[in-house]
């Protein structure tokens, strides 16, 4: 029996993918995915109801009472609204050997058909291939730590990753990895279930091991995508092509070609007779010959833009990826590009950041938790990185950690691993946002980690002791709660004269029992009603500044912007005491 998938019924209606989800949602079919597949009765079903009702636009009745279709895009920080629709820009991870570079290599051959000698040159860290008319942008850097490096700097350079997996190996530790540093970055996830010309490939198996990580496959009423492929000899590197143009439609990129420039430095190198070369993926915006740029620490003026083919262009517009050459030096991977009006302003502001980064850095060891969390108090949520010596240990400690209840503050693992704490562990916690801590039991940080731990100022915990381990954690938490006081009564004083001076009045006050400090926090009553709690702007005995006045005593008391004080009010003193998390 023939299925056929939402999107190819989409297409055949002259319709986008995500505006045909959405209108089946308001006709009473909530919860279809673009990607699903129907029977020829479920299809035949869904046009007759779409070409009947579908064209005409929903009643305001209607559109409150259908159900909201389910399919929606994401929404993130870095999101543009205006513009037409662009190339998506993909980065393929995944564990070794499981096919990363092959798949990247078979997708670029497959637009070498009619090239010319040479083809699409090597020197480009990223290439288009074409999908009948429509593109994709594909970063040729594969791995996560590349990947997690660009957004350690605050590059989101990727809108749709790819996560290979092989059929006949399933999820391995670099693969879990990989699936945590893609949640990180949250973005859409594809998997493409790779090797199956393989004699012992088992997608199911694969499938089983994904649900394991909370990918539950779409073919098991999960949403995650998955496509089975033999990137060796080609075989089904279509449908990945449709799938990744399919999310990159129900994520409406766009990109407007008149907007600010928003480019990313995704690969540089100095090359002999070219000078300093970096390969830029263009996110909004364009970039043109003669720009004067500034990339981190370096500028220039544009002086050729290459493209993927090898083909020197004019102007590189949204989802593109281009060579750049005209900077003054090799600018870092993950800088974002920056156009400016003038050379000399564009010279100004990289000596600046020059300075700025020769500056000395607090190290490692000057840095405390507390420095960490002293501003996150308001985000409730800890990010953790968790390495251990075993599986066992490492299970023990996770557990424990999950255990731990304060307050509202929210607990987020972004990865566990087995063996030391490593590079890639430190770029996954300087680059998401908010805090986060990475902590090894029974493990430490190899030498390569701890550099760049004190370059990002990441904070390492180590510990060889679990009950040390919690109680740090525990403590780390209970900071992050906000502050909780108590009142601890002082005594309490009659007001029987008042006297003006310059700058407001002042109670001549008896103390009638306990004290007051000068630091304490004063209540006025009148007749049982409070009509002010505040400060004790200055207290006085005779013609001295005092810091304490004792009961039975007679003293002036000057309350901090306050100055409707009347014969025979009533103050309360007392101070605020914090309360232990």
């Amino acid at each position: 029996m023939t299925r056929r998938r939402i999107y190819e019924i989409a297409r055949e209606l002259d319709v986008t993918s995500k505006e045909f989800v959405t209108r089946l949602g308001e006709l009473g079919m909530p919860g279809l995915k673009a990607s699903n597949t129907v029977d020829e009765e479920e299809y035949a079903l869904i046009v007759n109801l779409y070409t009947d009702e579908g064209a005409a636009e929903p009643t305001a009745e209607a559109a409150e009472e259908a159900p909201p279709a389910e399919v929606r895009p994401r929404e993130r920080r870095t999101r543009v609204t205006t513009g037409d629709p662009r190339a998506p820009v993909v980065s393929v991870l995944g564990h070794i050997d499981h096919g990363k570079t092959t798949l990247l290599d078979a997708l670029r051959s497959s637009q070498l058909v009619e090239k010319e000698a040479g083809g699409i040159t090597q020197g480009v860290a990223a290439y288009q291939v074409d999908l009948r008319g429509q593109k994709i942008t594909v970063i040729d850097t594969p791995g996560h730590k590349a990947f997690t490096g660009m957004r350690a700097r605050g590059a989101q350079a990727t809108d749709i990753a790819i996560l290979v997996v092989a059929a006949d190996d399933g999820v391995m530790a670099q693969t879990v990895e990989a699936i945590d540093h893609i949640r990180a970055a949250d973005i859409p996830m594809i998997v493409a279930v790779n090797k199956i010309d393989k004699a012992n490939a088992d997608v199911d198996r694969v499938m089983g091991d994904l649900a394991k990580q909370g990918l539950t496959p779409e073919a098991w009423g999960g949403d995650t995508v998955t496509v089975p492929i033999s990137a060796l000899n080609g075989e089904n590197l279509e449908e990945l092509m449709e799938m990744i143009l399919l999310v990159a439609e129900m994520e409406d990129l766009r990109g407007d070609p008149d907007a600010a420039l928003e480019a990313v430095i995704i690969e540089s190198h100095l090359s002999a007779g070219r000078g300093p070369v970096a390969s830029v993926v263009v996110r909004n915006g364009t970039l043109r010959e003669k720009d004067i740029i500034v990339a981190d620490q370096t500028y220039g003026r544009v002086k050729a833009l290459i493209d993927g083919s090898g083909t020197r262009c004019a102007e590189a517009t949204p989802g593109t990826a281009v060579e750049v050459l005209g900077l003054q030096e090799v600018p870092a991977v993950g800088s974002t590009l920056e156009v400016l009006s003038k050379i000399n302003e564009a010279k100004r502001l990289a000596e600046r950041r020059r300075s700025e980064a020769e500056s000395p850095r607090r190290s490692r060891a000057q840095l405390s938790v507390e420095d960490l969390f002293k501003e996150a108090q308001e985000e409730e949520k800890l990010r953790l990185i968790l390495k251990a010596g075993s599986t066992g240990a490492l299970e023990a400690v996770r557990r424990e950690i999950e255990a731990l209840q304060v307050g509202e503050i929210e607990k987020e693992i972004l990865l566990t691993g087995v063996g030391a704490v490593s590079e890639s562990d430190i770029l996954l916690a300087s680059s998401v946002s908010g805090p986060c801590l990475v902590v090894g039991f029974g493990v430490k940080a190899d030498g390569k980690a701890t550099q760049l731990a004190d370059r990002n100022g990441v904070i390492v915990m180590t510990y060889e002791i679990i009950y040390d381990l919690i109680e740090q954690i525990e403590g780390t938490l209970k900071r992050m709660l906000a502050p909780e006081f108590r009142e601890v009564s002082l005594g309490t004083a009659e007001v029987r004269d008042i006297f003006k001076i310059p700058v407001g009045v002042v109670a001549g006050c008896y103390i009638a029992e306990g004290r007051v400090q000068r630091s304490a926090k004063a209540r006025l009553l009148r007749d049982g009603e409070e009509l002010f709690v505040g400060e004790i702007a200055s207290l006085r005995r005779f013609e001295d500044d005092v810091r304490e006045v004792q009961s039975g005593r007679e003293c002036g008391i000057r309350l901090a912007e306050f100055d409707d004080v009347q014969i025979g009010d009533r103050l309360e003193f007392f101070l605020l005491e914090e309360v232990p998390a």
